[in-house]
């Protein structure tokens, strides 16, 4: 054990990752961890290339891989502690120049630890150029009964640019039985183009035990759910939108019951939600509409992470 995995282990229990916390205590935990990381993608001779890659504290990229050919930068953002605790708090910056595309996934579930009381945060904020493209497709990220998190996405995408973000999310770990009964769990999702004119803004909040996690408007007593959102100007032709919505429908219609998915079409962006009760099926469904949405948006069949198949 190295000692990332010592720290995580002792920040764990200190925050409560046995016996819940009573209401209102006091945190015992150590400070948290703050860790930043930079990426950058510009494209040179018909080929997408790093330009930048800056971290500070536990937060890395492993090596590119280029599986397209090299139009396409693949890369795996990697967290070594492996867990997020109360106090921790993770930024990550990536932008994409013009002629630029890049996709970037992580090797396996986010883990967000009962805290005692102290807030964990992570703010992901992307640009996107105009001819550029940008595709963030994250592994579940498991919220631990007890846990405060907080996660915000703040995009910029140019007019001309393109956008695919997939987001799943557990509350509780279903399959140990555990609920989400204590904590908080706060989401926010702003996407702009680049005059700061909003083309989708979306927030979530849920307490543990919240009425909205039953209800049927809300998730209807499932402890999962996702979301994938695709931002491109093709979205706003009509045969093309109409296409792509179709196609998602279609597609996930084998997957999936009609209560547990919804596909929404609006202005530039197309929006895929889903609710249920396994990962796997969570992914599957995302991973699904992301197979379809990309040839349309980004003349290019759907060649998925190596990182997946491990």
């Amino acid at each position: 054990m190295d000692l990332s995995d010592t720290r995580i282990a002792s920040r764990a229990t200190a925050s409560g990752d046995g016996d819940p916390p009573p209401e209102g205590g006091s945190s015992t935990a150590p400070p948290g961890w703050s860790a930043t990381l930079e990426l950058a993608y510009g494209a040179r001779g018909g080929h997408t290339v790093p330009t930048l890659r800056r971290h500070v504290g536990p937060l890395r990229v492993q090596k590119g891989f280029t599986p397209e050919g090299p139009g396409v930068w693949h890369q795996v953002v990697v967290h070594p502690p492996g867990g997020i605790a109360g106090g921790d708090a993770l930024r990550i910056d990536v932008a994409a120049a013009a002629g630029a595309h890049a996709l970037l996934t992580a090797p396996g579930a986010a883990k967000w630890y009962r805290s005692g009381g102290a807030t964990a945060s992570q703010l992901l904020a992307i640009e996107v150029a105009a001819g550029a493209a940008l595709e963030w497709l994250a592994p579940e990220t498991i919220v631990f009964d007890g846990a405060r998190a907080r996660l915000a996405t703040r995009c910029r995408v140019a007019r001309g640019g393109t956008l695919i973000l997939a987001e799943l999310f557990s509350l509780g770990r279903p399959a140990s039985g555990e609920r989400f009964e204590r904590g908080r769990l706060d989401t926010a999702i702003d996407i702009h183009d680049m005059h700061g004119a909003p083309r989708f803004l979306e927030r979530t909040r849920l307490a543990g035990s919240d009425p909205l996690l039953d209800s049927p408007v809300g998730l209807a007593g499932r402890p999962l759910f996702g979301t994938l959102i695709a931002v491109s100007d093709r979205l706003d032709d009509d045969a093309t939108g109409q296409r792509a919505l179709s196609a998602c429908r279609d597609a996930l219609a084998s997957t999936t019951t009609a209560e547990e998915v919804g596909v929404t079409r609006l202005p530039g962006v197309l929006v895929v939600r889903w609710r249920g009760c396994r990962a796997d099926a969570g992914q599957a469904v995302l991973r699904s509409a992301w197979a379809e949405l990309r040839p349309l948006l980004l003349d290019r069949p759907a060649v998925a992470p190596r990182i997946w198949s491990t």
